[in-house]
């Protein structure tokens, strides 16, 4: 009915009407409804494209859903199928508007229908035009759900916390009925039940019933009243409901229902209950004497049979009259006599049930199993079971076969009620059931039965873990699992606690399992460390609840969870004291030692559940049977250990043999059999458990000499020992507080310290120290686990060991994680306390000190690990290493019976020598292992190092010193830059990381106490996986750091890494302060001093932090001064690197460091001044120093050391001390000097990018310096670097041979000695510019004055020093042939001190040398140079303006790659616009240039030779080395063109002299002499004819003949030509006979040229016609007829004679073969 709004008034009483009728129709059948109109939303297609704030689908085209054919049959319409798979990451709330409404059709309501319907959505047909619109508006919010929504009730309507307010709108969460199965075991109670009617045929009832209606109840009896309120209300009903109607179809006699009812069920369903189907007809419309609602028919449904909830698919009989008495125990399908059926009792009505229970298992198997063990329990005989009646003489058999029977049960069901099911399975072992008064004892087939449970549940569970990892086995030990009994009695009437495993909380360095809250386990082994767990509720939700989400409902607090007062199988029984009772640990230890070959098998795969079902059964029976304060030995009885025991062996045993068998396995084996020993630590006697892993280690060992693969076990043995030591009292099971310590002041005095220093020379060494620092076994006896962790790093380092890289890594990530564990745990932060701690791991600093040859050198040196040992070795070279650390007794079996002879795994006894050879330890292995030592350094007690130290050997000692070093160099920080790398430990070390230090370092350095921690932070085994019992257990992978960090991440790496390095080097330096006290009255004391002083030297070398510098430079002002021989009687180096060390601290731009630094240079100078009233040494070394930092290092600053130098000026003037000296004089000198040398810095720095002018000032600095050899060596040496940096190794190589000519001279002049060079004149075969080196003489130097020529290089090694690298930067440059005259002068050096192992290496290097030459004779193969002439003109240009240089450049360099080289750097330093390149080569015109400009004029020249000179250079060496004549051509004509006419094109010759010979010390050098020629126009034809003669007889002579290039050039000289051919010159210059006769013998020439051309052709065209092939036949007879052409056309031309050929020339006639006769334009 339509009514149009503007006909309001008339229809009034129309709406009036239609008011009434419509009140009264919702009066009379509001309970009813009726399907009306339907839609469809496509929620993946909402989910995926969310985003807009509100969408419209007003059109049915707007949305074309892609609905999948999904069937629908009962619950599956809520199923999640998973096709439809959409992204919800772009998920955002969204707002939807359903405009698009279907009328329901009361004939298509099947599921079949609308999925007909959804199908056609998809492409729009016939069938959806047919259907009826509904015009409607449907709004609907559609938003992701919140992490933790509050006011959320579950799906059984109870609250789930938080719920704030009642009142609050509540979020309802839907039950989810999975597509695929589930494997998770029930953890709340659950008890639903949702029935679907499908369909109704009552097509063949009589009577009027066509509105039908099915109303359902649940009933607990037959009487009417008894219907329970267990069916879920509809929105804005009550919650529950006696009964439900379906929608009624109007006028249909067979309805399809499409609607859902949800139940729930009472906890306890008994026989009566049942489900009472009522069919109503309704009437619509009010008659009398009709009523509303008439009963057409009924049906049932009992919920139980045979004890089983009945669910699944019904299609049931209909009765037409109501049921009879008694009826709710038969089915309908039992015909009763008396009652009438719909259709003749078929079935009618189809009906589905489903259940959602944790309470009704659903699988016959697991039903059976829970029946018989509630019928034994209730002992309620006899019991019907399904058709059989049990008596008890035949429960105990069908027990049996149920318990055999459950490996058949479902997985799922299986896993849902696993806890329920080992609960029983524990009860049966515990409480033995008694029937007829028998104990009948099923505890083999109850344990038999849990490992098949446990085999399939973790069967099921491999694929699927839960959400957060945890594994629901794991979950039911912690929490669900108790023993069968009381609960604990605790004292004052306590409340009772949830109890978990007494070890259940690990070590911070543990790999602790299921990221369980270790905080609320019970220590039972120290009861102060207890920490009461919050309440159950809280623990398991936390654990288990969904969502992470409080439920209230939780079935542990549930009476119907298993144990409570209503459990599933009616009730607990009464406890009866009489019970026959077995303690579960000890009937699972025998049955598991006695279990049969099968049962072993499946109980071995999972024996983690089982230890762990062990130890927490023991935990729970002392603490309910109130033993924990019991002493130990009488917790448990004797046989029960005795089985512990034997099953110990019998698991250790399956670990060795099925390691290589099945790995994975073997390595689960061993991790649990470990966690199973660290947790009897807390709960037995810890002296059986001891002997349990003594006997394991045995086993092991036994094995380890047979085993095929001893790396596999030996590496399972190093997790078990890892497992073992993660014990939470681990420290207090090695017993720290041991006699062995010696009894030392914690705070000696000065005077004790000295008397204890005195061992080092006097006593005798204190074998109980002796035995605290190596793994002894007294030491191993008193520190078991310590000892065995330390014995298999030991084991791993040896050198022998195979598979060590892999071994290495764990043995050393043990213990570092160890270390970390005990630097963060709380109970060890007193120093007190971690100096005992650390007291375990003093062993530690032996092993690493003899592993030192085969750590990681990070030092970056070759063979420079033993730097200071070697030092210390000369004076013991007899003794040998007799303390060696690692005792022999390492390598027997850990608690005794030595290993047999040849194990591979036993400690050579001989000393630790470096060349033992080995695997070398990686970079990071060794980094792990340093940081260990300097824990252990930085902890221990320093009188007890000082005591150790006291006895160490000399070499022993300097491998301490080693490793001190070593430790600098591994933690050196790199700056912020390097972790922009992916390896930041192997880059190369650059003295400019210091800005950045000290920007990233100052004022940031953390408190002392927490740097190790920090590193761990960043260490590769710091941050472990948390899961115990999963295959990955034992692994601890390295976590793999992302490439891609933020910023923030990288300044605080940056930050950390930092913190460590001056961590570890303030460690090394307290360190060294210990040796210095303990050797500071030995005889041998200079030696080892000398090797501190090179470690403090190293680590202020290194790139510090400014907290570091104070104490480093502190230290070094300390040592210097009471020790000042070290530096100024022994040998210069040390002073040297120390004067450079402190320079730069004197440029640093911290104030502090310059401060300290400056004190520090000030007293080196003062001291060296008291020693001998003059501080040359210093002084020199100053100096050299400051040359060498400026020459080396890029960002140095100026302006600070300027200040610095200031300070040390202020520091003489008001040194009252030395006021009457000169000592204010010279250092006002000194400073005068260095300002200079910073001065020339300054220009340097300028001309930083200009690599030619930053040499040339070096080169003037170096010349500056002719009078000071020191500084001149040091400046040479500068140059050689740069120009290694460069590229240029020739001229490298001629700085080195220079300064090997400077030493020469300076022993020449000291000595004479046959072995040596003569000085420069020595060395003039490699370099005539050697011999500017002479100038030195005696009136310049002193050869006996202190400080001059005192540097290390001023001896025949440095000579020999020298001398090597020179050659090795020839052989670079491929100079060969110079590289034999640099050993001329080397081997009779190494002759003379009979080095035979050098002299062998280097006639080796002299062979590949000269293998070398012969395979590249060529010369084609090593191109040495280009040369270029440029020339500067311009005032812009300074000191270069109109100079002229000769520019070697690297080979094959383009003349346009260095003229836009030049170009962009000068553009770049005047500006654009200005300077300019000369295109030619003709002579500038100054005059004509714009004085505004800078111009640039570059040629390319070729060396030249005189003829003289050619007969001496023969090869191509020798036409590229010692150049110093260059040439180049310049071609013009008289009108000023470049090219014209053959008469007229005239050629200039220009000829540069160079001050120096190429290749120099510098790479451009300057024009000091020039020489131009003109050649006329006959003169340019005769050189043209005689290079293509040249280019004929070369191409002619080759060999191996080249026919290519012979033709090439054949077609040149022969071939018809357009431009000036041989032909057109001839033609030019000798059809006429000249008139001049001045031109006379020209034009002979030019025609023996002629005739000499002639027959070169002749002699290339035969030696063509022998190499060519048939194919080119033709081309040659082509070639033969133009050169026939050609001869023909200059015979007339050759044959003219000219009359005064014979004539004697004039003596005016200039000769043009003559050079010296060219006309000379001098520079």
């Amino acid at each position: 009915m339509v009514m149009k709004e503007v006909d309001t008034a008339k229809n009034k009483e129309k709406l009036e009407k239609l008011r009434l009728a419509a009140e009264q129709f919702c009066t009379r059948l509001g309970r009813y409804r009726m399907p009306f109109a339907w839609t469809a939303v496509h929620l993946a297609n909402i989910v995926s494209s969310a985003g807009q704030p509100d969408r419209d689908s007003d059109s049915e085209g707007e949305r074309r859903p892609a609905w999948t054919d999904r069937r629908r049959r009962g619950p599956q319409d809520r199923a999640s199928s998973g096709d439809d798979t959409c992204s919800f990451s772009g998920f955002r709330p969204a707002t939807l508007t359903v405009t698009n409404f279907f009328k329901q059709e009361a004939e298509r309501l099947s599921d079949e229908d609308l999925f007909k319907f959804l199908a056609d959505m998809r492409r729009p047909s016939s069938l959806l035009r047919r259907l009826r619109p509904v015009t409607a508006q449907l709004k609907i919010d559609i938003s992701p759900a919140p992490e933790n929504p509050h006011f959320c009730l579950s799906p059984e309507l109870l609250h789930v916390k938080p719920y704030p307010d009642p009142r609050g709108r509540p979020t309802k969460e839907i039950l989810e009925f999975p597509a695929r199965e589930v494997y998770s075991p029930h953890t709340c109670y659950r008890n639903l039940l949702y029935v679907y009617p499908h369909s109704l045929n009552f097509s063949s009832r009589q009577g009027s019933v066509r509105n039908l209606t099915v109303r359902i109840q649940y009933m607990a009896g037959e009487d009417p009243s008894q219907a329970l309120p267990v069916i879920f209300g509809k929105s804005s009903c009550s919650e529950f409901t006696r009964e439900a109607f379906t929608p009624v179809v109007y006028h249909n006699k067979s309805p399809e229902f499409y609607e859902e009812f949800k139940l729930c069920l009472p906890a306890c369903v008994t026989d009566n209950h049942h489900l009472l189907f009522t069919f109503y007809h309704v009437s619509c419309q009010p008659r009398p004497g009709t009523a509303l609602e008439t009963p057409v028919g009924f049906t049932w449904i009992p919920l139980l049979q045979h004890g089983r909830l009945r669910t699944g698919p019904f299609c049931l009989p209909v009765s037409v009259d109501q049921p009879p008495p008694s009826y709710s125990v038969l089915t309908p399908d039992v015909a009763l006599p008396g009652m009438r059926w719909v259709d003749g009792h078929k079935g009618v009505f189809s009906v589905e049930l489903m259940a959602a229970s944790s309470v009704h298992p659903q699988d016959p198997h697991l039903d059976k199993f829970f029946t018989l063990v509630h019928v034994l329990e209730e002992g309620a005989f006899p019991f019907r079971l399904k058709d059989a009646v049990l008596s008890e003489g035949t429960v105990e058999q069908e027990l049996r076969a149920s318990l055999s029977a459950l490996r058949l049960a479902s997985p799922e069901p299986l896993v849902a009620f696993s806890h329920h099911v080992l609960d029983k399975l524990v009860r049966l072992v515990v409480r033995p059931p008694v029937i007829s008064g028998q104990m009948v004892n099923l505890g083999r087939g109850a344990f038999e039965a849990m490992a098949h449970v446990v085999s399939l549940v973790h069967r099921s569970l491999e694929a699927v873990q839960d959400a957060r990892g945890h594994c629901p086995l794991a979950a039911y030990i912690y929490y669900a699992f108790r023993l069968p009994g009381a609960e604990p009695s605790l004292p004052g009437g306590a409340p009772p606690v949830t109890v978990q495993a007494a070890t259940l909380a690990r070590g911070s360095g543990r790999p602790a399992s299921l990221y369980l809250a270790r905080s609320k386990s019970v220590s039972s082994s120290n009861p102060d460390l207890a920490v009461a767990p919050g309440s159950v509720d809280d623990e398991v939700s936390r654990i288990l609840a969904s969502k992470g989400v409080d439920r209230s409902h939780s079935w542990v607090n549930s009476a119907y969870a298993p144990g409570g007062t209503k459990a599933v199988l009616r009730r607990a029984p009464p406890y009866c004291g009489a019970d026959p009772r077995q303690l579960l640990h000890e009937e699972l230890a025998l049955q598991w030692v006695v279990s049969s070959s099968p049962v072993r098998e499946a109980v071995l795969q999972h024996a983690w559940f089982f230890f762990q079902l062990m130890v927490k059964s023991m935990a729970l029976h002392l603490l309910l049977g109130q033993r924990l304060d019991t002493p130990r030995k009488l917790r448990f009885p004797g046989r029960f250990l005795d089985d512990i025991t034997a099953l110990v062996g019998s698991v250790g045993m399956e670990v060795i043999t099925r390691v290589h068998k099945d790995a994975e396995l073997a390595e689960r084996l061993n991790a649990s059999l470990a966690f199973f020993l660290s947790d009897l630590l807390s709960l037995a006697d810890r002296g059986f458990v001891f002997n349990l892993v003594r006997a394991h280690y045995k086993q092991v060992a036994t094995r380890l000499q047979s085993a095929p693969n001893p790396t596999a076990l030996l590496t399972l043995r190093l997790d078990f020992t890892r497992i073992l030591c993660s014990h939470e009292h681990y420290v207090t099971l090695n017993l720290p507080c041991c006699p062995l310590s010696p009894p030392a002041s914690p705070s000696p005095s000065v005077s004790s310290t000295t008397s204890q220093s005195s061992t080092f020379s006097s006593q005798a060494p204190d074998p109980k120290v002796a035995s605290m620092f190596e793994l002894s076994g007294l030491f191993r006896q008193q520190h078991f686990l310590a000892g065995l962790l330390l014995t298999e790093l030991a084991l791993a380092l040896e050198p022998e060991a195979e598979g060590a890289s892999l071994l290495h890594k764990k043995a050393i990530s043990a213990v570092h994680t160890l270390l970390c564990s005990h630097d963060t745990d709380p109970r060890y932060a007193e120093a007190t306390v971690k100096a005992r701690v650390a007291e375990l791991y003093l062993p530690l600093l032996s092993l690493a000190r003899d592993t030192l040859p085969r750590l990681h050198d990070f030092a970056e040196g070759p063979g420079q690990r033993s730097r200071l040992a070697s030092m210390l070795d000369s004076d013991t070279e007899g003794e040998g290493d007799i303390g060696s650390t690692i005792n022999p007794s390492v390598a027997m079996a850990i608690a005794g019976g030595p290993l047999a002879p040849g194990s591979r795994t036993s400690i050579s006894q001989g000393p630790p020598t470096a060349s033992r050879s080995g695997c070398p330890l990686s970079a990071e292995s060794s980094r792990t292992l340093l940081v260990c030592v300097l824990w252990v350094l930085k902890n221990a007690e320093p009188a007890l190092l000082q005591r150790w130290a006291a006895d160490l050997a000399l070499p022993q000692l300097g491998r301490l010193l080693d490793l001190l070093y070593l430790c600098l160099a591994a933690f050196e920080y790199k700056g912020k830059k390097a972790f922009e790398r992916i390896n930041s430990l192997t880059f190369k070390k650059s003295l400019d990381m210091k800005a950045r230090l000290e920007e990233a370092i100052l004022g940031t350095i953390g408190a002392r106490q927490e740097m190790v921690r920090r590193s761990r932070e960043r260490s590769p085994f710091g941050n472990q996986e948390n899961v115990r019992w999963r295959k990955s257990v034992t692994h601890w992978k390295q976590t793999s750091d992302r490439v891609d960090k933020t910023k923030d991440e990288m300044e605080h790496e940056a930050l950390v890494d930092g913190n460590l390095a001056t961590e570890a080097s303030l460690v090394v330096l307290d360190t060294l302060e210990i040796i210095v006290q303990t050797v500071m009255l030995s005889e041998a004391r200079e030696s080892v001093l000398g090797a501190v002083l090179k470690v403090v030297l190293y680590s202020l070398g290194s790139a510090q932090s400014a907290l570091f510098l104070q104490h480093g430079l502190a230290t070094q002002r300390a040592l210097v001064s009471k020790f000042p021989e070290l530096l100024f009687e022994e040998d210069t180096e040390l002073c040297a690197d120390l004067c450079l060390r402190l320079l730069r601290h004197c440029g640093s731009r911290i104030s502090t460091i310059r401060t300290h630094a400056s004190a520090s240079l000030y007293l080196l100078m003062r001291q060296n001044y008291e020693i001998g009233h003059n501080f040359a040494r210093v002084k020199m070394q100053v100096t050299m120093s400051l040359s060498s930092l400026v020459g080396t290092t890029q960002n140095f600053s100026e302006e600070h050391l300027r200040r610095s130098l200031k300070t040390i000026l202020t520091y003489a003037e008001e040194d009252v001390g030395l006021r009457d000296s000169t000592f204010a004089e010279q250092v006002q000198d000194l400073m005068f000097n260095l300002h200079m040398i910073l001065t020339d810095t300054v220009k340097m720095k300028e001309h930083q990018e200009d690599p030619e002018m930053l040499i040339d000032l070096m080169y003037r600095i170096a010349r500056g310096y002719q009078g000071s050899p020191d500084l001149r060596l040091t400046w040479l040496q500068n140059m050689a670097g740069k120009h290694a940096e460069l590229g240029n190794h020739a001229e490298a190589a001629q700085c080195m041979v220079h300064a090997a000519a400077l030493v020469a001279e300076y022993l020449a002049l000291l000595e004479d000695s046959r072995h040596l060079p003569v000085g420069c004149v020595s060395f003039q075969n490699i370099s005539s510019n050697v011999l500017e080196e002479s100038a030195i003489s005696d009136d310049i130097l002193s050869p006996d004055e202190e400080g001059f020529c005192s540097g290390k290089h001023f001896t025949e090694l440095g000579l020999v020093g020298l001398l090597e690298q020179a050659a090795a930067y020839f052989t670079m440059g491929g100079l060969y042939e110079a590289v034999n005259e640099v050993y001329k002068n080397l081997i009779p050096i190494l002759e003379a001190h009979r080095d035979y192992k050098k002299l062998a290496s280097v006639h080796g290097k002299l062979q590949e040398a000269f293998t070398k030459i012969m395979h590249q004779s060529s010369g084609w193969e090593r191109v040495f140079g280009t040369y270029f002439r440029v020339g500067f003109y311009g005032a812009r240009f300074g000191d270069l303006d109109e100079q002229e240089f000769v520019y070697k450049e690297p080979s094959i360099t383009k003349l346009a790659e260095i003229s836009h080289r030049l170009e962009e750097f000068y553009t770049e330093r005047f500006g654009d616009d200005v300077v300019e390149i000369i295109k030619d080569s003709n002579p500038v015109d100054k005059s004509k240039l714009d004085p505004q400009k800078a111009y640039i004029q570059i040629t390319y020249v070729e060396p030249h030779f005189d003829t003289y000179e050619l007969k001496d250079r023969v090869t191509y060496f020798d036409r590229n080395y010692g150049l110093r004549a260059f040439l180049f051509c310049t071609p013009f004509t008289p009108d000023g063109r470049a090219h014209g006419e053959l008469p007229e094109q005239h050629k200039r010759k220009t000829l540069l002299s160079t001050e120096h010979a190429f290749p120099y010390i510098k790479t451009r050098i300057r024009v000091c002499h020039r020489e131009e020629t003109v050649l006329t126009p006959v003169e340019v034809a005769i050189e043209d004819m005689q290079k293509k003669t040249r280019e004929l007889a070369f191409a002619t002579e080759q060999d191996p003949p080249d026919a290519k290039m012979l033709q090439m050039v054949l077609q040149g000289s022969v071939g018809p030509t357009v431009n000036q051919g041989p032909l057109e010159v001839a033609q030019v210059f000798l059809a006429e006979i000249p008139e001049d006769p001045k031109l006379f013998r020209h034009h002979n020439k030019l025609r023996l040229c002629f005739k000499d051309f002639c027959k070169k052709c002749e002699d290339a065209l035969r030696k063509n016609k022998a190499l060519i092939g048939p194919d080119q036949k033709e081309y040659h007879r082509e070639l033969e007829r133009h050169y026939c052409r050609l001869r023909e056309a200059l015979q007339p031309l050759l044959t003219q004679r000219l009359p005064q050929l014979l004539a004697p020339t004039p003596a005016s006639l200039r000769n043009s073969l003559n050079r010296a006769s060219f006309r000379r334009a001098d520079l």
